[in-house]
């Protein structure tokens, strides 16, 4: 099977046998056979995060990461509460974006997306507003490949009385994650990223306690309610709807390789991609917007050359006929592109890559 390298920030390259486990005999999705398969994902998961099994829950979700961003959004605010945004990026501005169509009572504490949220002045808005209940934010910024202080911004949430949620959909399985230690009380991701499965499944990680009390917090969604997908599993070793069986395959076989690599030989891996994508940027004097030490180690966003002949749609052209893809920045009013290290890829693909991508800048007259 062709191999393409997708340096984009997901859907992520997969392994050949994560794609060839989804050619399975039909199945039922309601037979108890299919339900120990989600089961086992689920504690899978859970295993990944360090959660303790009596204390959280992994309840899967047929839909994108920002499926679950609209579960926790809806599902985890009580009546005449207020949930707090800590934003710096696209991706808490689109759970923004989820909390104004819900009409939910909300704080946007916005910041500049090229640098890290302040602590002081989430302290201040907590204190400030006692109907606070929930506290939401991003670990990783996938637009700008920023790295946010997750911990402390949990610790602060804790202090203050609220439910700490972070979206994880770009870390989780790649960036080790100790969820009680990171003070986080609920996190989501899709399971294509970090878990390097197909797209189709997403879950969230969180107490159980939590969701159970969240059965009697307004219905906002029917489809995309937290307490009504973990109960109806809970009760009955299915989803509540259906599921993506053939998806759910790849999952299984994802995890199981994720397991067999191993969480710190797997971060390994990816800062090794990360450092060879450094170094190349560095010899051809491309300049990355985001200071080193803020970033994730996952995404690196790289600033267009001041040139007017660079043509980021014909680098990226040229590049994709090879096998190569990049995807765009998401930085309003500068040019950027994104290189990623999420998926099932090395360093020698990193340096595979460059070498297209220098043929690609030649082309452009772009030999920097």
């Amino acid at each position: 099977m062709k191999r393409n390298i997708l340096l984009n920030p997901g859907p992520a390259t997969t392994t050949d046998t994560v794609k060839q486990a989804q050619v399975v005999p039909d199945i039922c999705p309601r037979e108890k056979e299919f339900g120990q398969v989600m089961e086992n994902i689920s504690a899978g998961l859970l295993k990944i995060v360090h959660a303790d099994q009596k204390k959280y829950a992994a309840v899967l979700f047929c839909g994108s990461g920002t499926l679950c961003m609209d579960v926790c959004v809806n599902s985890l605010v009580p009546q005449e509460k207020k949930i707090l945004f800590v934003n710096n990026g696209a991706y808490s501005a689109r759970a923004v974006d989820i909390a104004k169509a819900y009409g939910l009572d909300y704080i946007d504490l916005a910041f500049p997306v090229d640098g890290l949220p302040d602590l002081d002045a989430v302290e201040a808005a907590l204190a400030a507003d006692e109907n606070i209940a929930v506290v939401y934010t991003t670990h990783q910024e996938t637009g700008t490949g920023i790295l946010n202080p997750i911990r402390e911004i949990g610790a602060l949430a804790h202090k203050h009385g609220a439910v700490f949620v972070v979206d994880t959909t770009s870390t989780l399985a790649m960036l080790p994650i100790d969820i009680e230690q990171e003070n986080i009380d609920f996190c989501m991701a899709s399971a294509q990223k970090g878990i390097q499965a197909m797209t189709g499944l997403s879950f969230v990680i969180g107490r159980t306690d939590i969701i159970e009390a969240s059965k009697d917090y307004p219905l906002r969604s029917y489809y995309c309610n937290l307490f009504m997908q973990y109960d109806y599993f809970r009760q009955n070793g299915q989803m509540h709807f259906t599921p993506p069986v053939q998806t759910i395959y790849s999952v299984q076989q994802a995890l199981q390789e994720y397991f067999a690599e191993g969480e710190q030989a797997k971060w390994q891996r990816h800062q090794a991609a990360m450092a060879e994508v450094h170094a190349e940027l560095k010899k051809m004097g491309f300049r990355e917007v985001i200071p080193r030490e803020i970033q994730s180690g996952l995404v690196v966003a790289v600033a267009y050359p001041e040139t007017a002949n660079w043509d980021f749609d014909r680098v990226h052209d040229y590049c994709y006929e090879k096998g190569f893809t990049i995807y765009p920045g998401k930085m309003q009013n500068k040019g950027t592109f994104r290189l990623c290290v999420l998926g099932a890829i090395n360093a020698e693909d990193i340096k595979a890559f460059f070498n297209v991508f220098r043929q690609a800048c030649s082309i452009e007259n772009e030999n920097l």
